[in-house]
């Protein structure tokens, strides 16, 4: 299947991007692309995977879809390491993430059907003052442990709907049973049913069994596991113990395309983000150029990959010209405002808070660069596999599909 349009760094307009960078496609070539057409489906429409391909017949007997993410499988991973297997062979495009390439932006994006310029998740961390300043949105968090209180604030926080709500065909939400529950997943999984599970054979399972028991009806499974992200993030994601759980992946999807042979339903399996690793001596502490740090109103927020900057009313040009002194050929210093123009966020009317969320500045590092603060209370996380940014084995997902 061949795209309408690549992203193409050319096209930035003469705004500085890191080595090698892919810009996020919100048209046919991107993960937002897909879940339109998921969104599509949801409302009545034969699943037609994105771009240009023979449309389905408006006729035929509609059939169930499976949507399957799982966090962190990059595609530049999956054609070093799937030769031979069964998603490889099932491998029919590439898609580029969203921006930042991360959990919280992309997988928002495959539960609402939102850019993250209109539902305003722009990394682990955001910018929020009505919730104290930085917070995690996820685990909902406030930068350094603290959970966020009061009745209200889940729904403020995330005030959009879902992509499942008032749709015509029903939907199932499948994720593992300490995250299926949680106060975002239950925010954003709003007018799906939710299931449960545990461990990558739990999640097959599971998926089994609700297309069995959707019986002739169509209807969307839409599944979500972490496990690789996690390794990924422990172990780096070259790693034996990451390539071996790969293995377990593929080896689990070659089970589902068996046991789900002659039920009528297409499968679609892709990711949010890719992965790289970022090894200690490529690890910016913040808290060793004090004279940077001090010019700022926050800590840090976004990703250690793409780090926002809420920088001191006055001293902007003092911080762009210190900053670009200091991470010379580590990382490239950005006007937050540059980025909404130059549309990394997605189409639509912007979030309310999008501007806050950004920051004034970002830095956008350079392939292999992380930086990271601290903050009082807040337990420390070594990562040697990381994401967030604009390379290619951040940006590009895998776009799987088989029919059964």
């Amino acid at each position: 299947m061949s795209r309408s349009r690549q992203p193409d760094p050319s096209d930035s307009s003469g705004i500085e991007l890191p080595q090698d960078a892919v810009l996020p496609d919100y048209g046919d070539g991107g993960l937002f692309g897909l879940i339109r057409s998921v969104r599509a489906y949801l409302d009545g429409s034969p699943w037609h995977a994105p771009g240009p391909s023979i449309p389905p017949d408006p006729d035929a007997t509609p059939r169930k879809l499976v949507f399957i993410l799982i966090d962190g499988l990059g595609d530049m991973f999956l054609r070093r390491n799937g030769a031979s297997g069964t998603l490889l062979a099932h491998r029919t495009d590439r898609l580029t993430s969203v921006f930042p390439s991360t959990t919280a932006s992309a997988v928002t994006t495959t539960m609402t059907g939102l850019t993250p310029a209109r539902h305003g998740l722009t990394g682990w961390f955001i910018h929020d003052r009505r919730f104290g300043g930085v917070i995690a949105p996820l685990p909902a968090i406030r930068r350094g442990g603290a959970p966020l209180r009061g009745p209200l604030a889940v729904p403020r926080l995330f005030a959009y709907r879902t992509l499942f709500q008032h749709r015509k065909r029903p939907a199932i939400f499948v994720s593992p049973r300490d995250l299926a529950f949680s106060p975002y997943s239950r925010r954003h999984s709003r007018g799906a049913s939710t299931q449960g599970y545990k461990g990558l054979q739990g999640m097959i399972d599971t998926i089994a069994g609700a297309i069995s028991a959707s019986g002739s009806r169509p209807a969307l499974v839409h599944a979500y596991y972490p496990t690789f992200d996690g390794l990924s993030h422990a172990y780096g994601c070259t790693s034996k113990e990451v390539v071996t759980h790969f293995e377990r992946i593929d080896a689990a999807f070659g089970q589902l395309l068996e046991r789900l042979r002659g039920s009528g339903t297409d499968i679609v399996l892709t990711a949010d983000h890719g992965f790289i690793d970022s090894p200690p001596e490529r690890v910016i502490d913040l808290d060793t150029l004090s004279d940077l740090q001090t010019m700022l109103a926050a800590p840090l927020f976004g990703e250690r990959r793409t780090a926002f900057c809420a920088v001191r009313r006055g001293a902007e040009r003092d911080f762009e010209l210190l900053a670009r002194e200091h991470l010379r050929g580590k990382a490239i210093v950005a006007h937050s405002d540059d980025l909404i123009g130059l549309g990394v966020f997605g189409p639509g009317k912007p979030h309310r808070r999008l501007r806050e969320r950004i920051g004034t500045h970002a830095l956008l590092m350079e392939p292999g660069w992380t930086i990271r603060d601290h903050v009082p209370g807040e337990q420390e996380h070594a990562m040697i596999g990381v994401h967030g940014g604009l390379s290619p084995d951040e940006m590009w997902i895998p776009l799987v599909q088989a029919r059964c």
